[in-house]
């Protein structure tokens, strides 16, 4: 057997789909509520940035978990909260006033690291905290099983979790349906006395609050230390998953699993002898297939609404 088939094969690989399935499952389930207000939030790349730093930098100065988590997601929330500021209340473009977001947490992040590190690339000279890993009491004594699903840290089943919070938020509680009304048709939300500006700033920062969960994953929890640019495009994957799974809460976990497994096999497969540069390139061209099988399958229900309307009572 090929060493590589072998390797994808164990437990070990299991194990490592759910570690690189976080940072994407978060900012997926924010991007999914979001998308079901009608206001798309894509700077989750900016605000999972923003969080992830401010996250280090605060269990840097603090030494407190609590705080470094509690300052993460303020962090994350305030981004998302400016962001529904420009785009309701200033009439911005959201996916202009997104694409700004995103630039800024890049510059704004590596401003600070310097001021607060020493040091543009990373903040390795700190001494940041991680959150602790979890070994479930049963089942890590399950053969194989308990190798995949056990001794993650714990942000990775809070990433779960937030997949059954996502489905109570969406559908089992009166936010949820004024956000499922607004995006649906806001005029006929507004009609019945929903405050449709409001909503979808409630629904923008559950999104941020959501992201901010993944950066404080990344810098705390996949590494113990922030660097520039390190969400390398998670937050445009995640996007991707959530149109992938419909925004519904069961299909966003599934896509962003499917993710996860696409990048661990590209960390896999990085140990033949392949340019870094094509591995580099599988998690992305992932994405753009998935995007592509989206977009196909969005013109095949517009294009069979379209001929029902056509025809004939």
């Amino acid at each position: 057997m090929h060493p590589l088939f072998k390797s994808i094969i164990s437990a070990e690989f299991g194990f490592a789909i759910f570690r690189v399935m976080t940072p994407l499952l978060f900012p997926a389930i924010g991007v999914s509520i979001s998308e079901l207000a009608g206001t798309i939030n894509i700077a989750l790349e900016g605000i999972m940035l923003v969080s992830a730093f401010t996250g280090v930098m605060v269990s840097a100065y603090t030494g407190s978990l609590i705080l470094s988590l509690l300052a993460g997601m303020a962090a994350g929330v305030a981004m998302a909260a400016i962001l529904g500021y420009f785009h309701l209340k200033l009439k911005a473009d959201i996916i202009l006033a997104a694409i700004a977001l995103n630039m800024f947490a890049t510059g704004i992040t590596i401003f600070f690291l310097f001021i607060f590190a020493g040091d543009k690339g990373t903040s390795s000279s700190l001494k940041s905290l991680v959150f602790p890993k979890l070994h479930i009491p049963l089942v890590k004594h399950i053969p194989v099983l308990g190798n995949i699903l056990s001794g993650h840290n714990i942000l990775t089943y809070c990433a779960v979790l937030a997949v059954i919070l996502f489905y109570i938020i969406i559908y089992k509680t009166p936010l949820g349906l004024r956000i499922r009304a607004v995006g649906q048709n806001p005029d006929a939300a507004e009609s019945v006395g929903i405050n449709v500006n409001r909503t979808r700033l409630y629904a923008l920062m559950l999104s941020g609050f959501f992201g901010s969960l993944g950066g404080l994953y990344l810098s705390m929890g996949y590494v113990s230390w922030f660097a520039r640019d390190m969400t390398a495009g998670r937050g445009w994957i995640a996007i991707a998953a959530s149109f992938l799974g419909c925004s519904h809460p069961l299909g966003t976990f599934l896509a962003s699993f499917l993710f996860g497994t696409v990048n661990a096999l590209a960390i896999y497969i990085a140990s033949l002898r392949i340019p870094s540069e094509f591995i580099q390139t599988i998690p992305y061209l992932a994405t753009v297939i998935a995007l592509a099988i989206y977009s196909a399958r969005a013109a095949r229900k517009r294009s069979s609404k379209i001929k029902e309307a056509k025809e004939p009572l």
